[in-house]
């Protein structure tokens, strides 16, 4: 069977005016350049983790256009700067969908939503812990990769880790119960972070992605910008489980 390729774009952070920025970064520009790069591959499924706009409900017009255009199922899930209500009702319709979990090609992709109302941090309510375990125990034999946009492990930088997975040891523990889990993805920290997780079934992969605007510095104590450009993450979901990762940067 051939591998599930992934395009994982995050942290849009578009608004109403086109010409807008976040620090500097026109986030509409930024965002159309990273499309025109990853085009250059093939995917089968989008993943659009949170903060798709800066507070600005107006920003979710120009992701509607910018994604519908690429033909594919674009998976949806809020971050800390969107309005989960707003954001379902702007991106509705094919070929955008919300949360829940989806199966292609032997792989199970669960969508959670860790949006706090008036909150930076992130909190996977009780219902939500809930769904996740029922989309684990009915997998069957699909691989799983598990998708939020909050980070659920340290990032070690201060001032991000109190923006974090506020109950992230709970969202952990269910993982840790299941053998189908290969990977966990997440936004959020505005940079990449690749590594292993261990657990009583084996290893699964823990990663974050960068912003398509701007990045934070890593190993930071306070607030810093990052000097790297805007980036986006592929994936190659294998028949065998395996994730083949990539983070690709414009310029």
């Amino acid at each position: 069977m051939a591998a599930l390729n992934l395009l994982q774009v995050t942290d849009t952070h578009l608004v109403g005016d086109a010409a807008g920025r976040q620090r500097g970064v026109v986030t509409l520009d930024a965002l159309q350049a990273v499309l025109r790069l990853a085009s250059e591959d093939s995917h089968d499924v989008v993943l659009l983790t949170g903060d798709v706009v800066h507070d600005d409900p107006e920003g979710y017009d120009w992701a509607q256009r910018e994604l519908s255009a690429l033909g594919k199922p674009v998976l949806c899930i809020p971050g800390n700067h969107d309005d989960p209500d707003l954001l379902r009702e702007a991106l509705a319709g094919e070929p955008f969908r919300h949360c829940g979990h989806h199966d292609f090609r032997g792989w199970r992709l669960v969508m959670l939503d860790s949006h706090v109302p008036g909150g930076a941090e992130g909190l996977l309510r009780p219902s939500e812990l809930a769904r996740l375990e029922v989309a684990l125990e009915s997998a069957g034999d699909l691989h799983v990769l598990v998708v939020l946009h909050h980070h659920p492990i340290e990032s070690g930088s201060r001032w991000l880790d109190t923006v974090g997975l506020v109950n992230a040891k709970e969202f952990l523990d269910i993982i840790d119960r299941h053998s189908q889990v290969r990977g966990i993805l997440w936004g959020h920290v505005h940079q990449s972070h690749d590594s292993l997780r261990r657990n009583a079934h084996g290893e699964l992969r823990l990663m974050s992605t960068p912003s398509t605007c701007v990045q934070f510095l890593p190993k930071s104590d306070d607030f810093v910008l990052d000097t790297l450009p805007p980036g986006f993450r592929t994936l190659q979901l294998q028949a065998d489980g395996r994730i083949d990762s990539q983070v690709r940067w414009l310029g």
